[in-house]
């Protein structure tokens, strides 16, 4: 990519390679709109490059938690060069901001940046860039426990991720077994995870209290910008999913318990295929190539325009999907700014939900790509909430095209699995945001409050024919596997949210053909560009996440449920 505001040979590595470009910026007249237009250019440029050079770090990271040499890079730029850069860069945005030229600027995306950079800037406090340092410091803490999390098994050392494939044999021994290494080896990290999550608790609520805020939620609702609900509307979606969804989920425990022929639904007994069938088998376990072939394929079946950007993706640049030692648990996308190219990272172990994660941070992908040529790297990321609809949608286009991975009978049970883990997902949501709605409005609480609060929490959306019998203390810290609750507060109502748009995209891909993908990839286009409202609408969604949302969706899906073959 040309620079010409920056040098191609900048060290960013550097900040004192940094700071004379942000100063040149802080020290440039605004005297009209052109003067502006320019300096955004300009700011938007170095901002590619530090975004850019902190992705790829992260990454590094992310890859591989146990190096040493890539950990201390990284954590070289959180201690020191992010922390300098915040205090300049949001002297920048206030530039902008108290210029009083941006009315004058055409195009309503520039009302939707200087709304954002308003609530940045009233957020902004210097004391605060320590407290986040320190925040990733433990994050990173927590991502080294999770990584390495690793159980000797059926002759090789595996993760939890690998081992997770054993939820599906049908020897119910071998899943027992298998759950419960699993859940004793995260429970030996349990007492180093609680006591990383009550100091980012700590940590989170000095922020808080620095800008002069009720409480960490308050804080997390300006920081993120959600303009367009309340945590109100998400106590709604919390009592819709309750309604609509949970007797959904019951019907279908009760008929894989009849299915499987047990007195009582054991945890290690939800995964498996109920008529004794061999788990979906997509791809080789230790070769990855099968799962980028089958899915460019899905995506050529969607649209030959999606297979054409799916093949910028090349392993080793843009893909690093293998499960192994060391790893961070999970998936992610991220954009490299200054590139203009998508990474994509997860964890595959030759499951059926890898290629649900490879449609998932495929549809990210493209959603990066879609929007990429924006012209401000400021304007090309949306609302998390829509950001999520691109990737959910291109997970459950795919459905149609199972073929390329399965037989008939296994399309069949692929679709099934997808549809029912939907209808398991939505009350998981409502019970990460209820928990989390919790925990930052009770900022004070012990640790044995907060386990009573789980499990108050939990029981209100788990369903109670799931027996934990013997298994007590697991159920207990059952949420330190969601990475979301120590990296991104409250950054989990958006897959409830995004769900719901993406089963609306389904429904209308499947009743219209073509022009609905059309509108949803020109809504892609729009990036960060207009509301959030006004994305959903662009892409001929209803942005609503009540009841009157959920419930006909939940009916569509219990009907489709109903046609399929069990």
């Amino acid at each position: 990519m040309q620079r010409t505001f920056v040098s191609p040979d900048l060290d960013a590595s550097n900040f004192d390679n940094l700071k004379p470009i942000f100063e040149s910026l802080a020290d440039r007249p605004l005297n009209d709109v052109d003067d502006l237009a320019a300096w955004l250019a300009d700011y938007s440029a170095i901002t590619a490059v530090v975004s850019e050079f902190g992705a790829r770090l992260r990454i590094e990271q992310t890859c591989h938690t146990d190096d040493a040499e890539r950990e201390k890079a990284f954590m070289h730029y959180i201690e020191n060069i992010r922390p300098k850069l915040e205090p300049l860069d949001f002297a920048l945005k206030r530039k902008a901001l108290e210029s009083g030229l941006g009315d004058k600027l055409e195009g309503p995306e520039y009302r939707v940046l200087f709304r954002q950079w308003a609530s940045e800037v009233g957020l902004y406090r210097e004391a605060n860039i320590a407290l986040q340092t320190e925040c990733t410091r433990k994050t990173s803490e927590y991502d080294k426990l999770s990584g390495a999390m690793l159980i000797n098994y059926d002759g090789k050392e595996q993760t939890l991720q690998q081992l997770a494939r054993y939820m599906e044999v049908t020897d119910r021994h071998v899943r027992e077994e298998t759950w419960t290494l699993t859940a004793n080896r995260r429970m030996q990290d349990r007492d180093a995870i609680d006591a990383i999550f009550s100091e980012l608790l700590r940590l989170r609520g000095d922020m808080a209290k620095n800008a002069e805020l009720a409480d960490y939620r308050a804080y997390t609702w300006q920081e993120m910008c959600r303009f367009d609900y309340t945590p109100a509307d998400c106590d709604r979606f919390a009592d819709a999913v309750e309604a609509a969804c949970l007797p959904v989920v019951a019907a279908a425990h009760e008929q894989r318990r009849e299915a499987l022929g047990v007195d009582r639904l054991r945890p290690w007994d939800l995964a498996v295929d109920t008529k004794g069938r061999s788990p979906l088998s997509p791809f080789a376990a230790d070769d990855t190539s099968g799962l980028v072939t089958g899915a460019r394929d899905v995506f050529q079946r969607i649209s030959p325009e999606l297979a054409a950007q799916f093949d910028e993706l090349k392993p080793g640049r843009n893909l690093d999907l293998d499960s192994r030692k060391g790893k961070r648990p999970g998936g992610y996308q991220s954009s490299l700014e200054l590139s203009r190219q998508p990474f994509i990272f997860m964890n595959a172990a030759g499951r059926h939900r890898d290629v649900e994660t490879m449609l998932h941070e495929g549809g990210h992908a493209f959603h990066y790509i879609a929007a990429r040529d924006l012209p401000l790297v400021f304007m090309r990321h949306a609302p998390l909430e829509f950001c999520e609809v691109a990737s959910m949608s291109m997970e459950l286009l795919g459905l149609e095209h199972m073929g390329v991975f399965y037989n008939d009978e296994e399309v069949g049970r692929a679709k099934r699995e997808h549809l029912e883990g939907i209808i398991g997902l939505l009350p998981w949501i409502a019970t990460i945001d209820q928990f989390q709605q919790w925990l930052y409005t009770h900022p004070d609480h012990t640790p044995q409050q907060r386990t009573e609060q789980w499990l108050a929490v939990l029981g209100r959306f788990l369903d109670p024919a799931i027996d934990y019998a013997g298994f007590e203390t697991s159920r207990e810290a059952m949420w330190h596997r969601q990475l979301h609750l120590f990296h991104y507060p409250f950054y989990y109502i958006e897959y409830g949210i995004a769900q719901l748009g993406a089963l609306q995209v389904w429904a209308n891909f499947r009743n219209e053909g073509e022009p609905a993908l059309t509108k949803l990839r020109k809504a892609f286009a729009l990036g960060g560009t207009r509301s959030l409202p006004e994305l959903f609408e662009a892409a001929g969604l209803k942005f609503d996440f009540g009841p009157d949302t959920v419930a006909p969706l939940m009916k569509m899906v219990g009907e489709e449920l109903a046609r399929l073959p069990a």
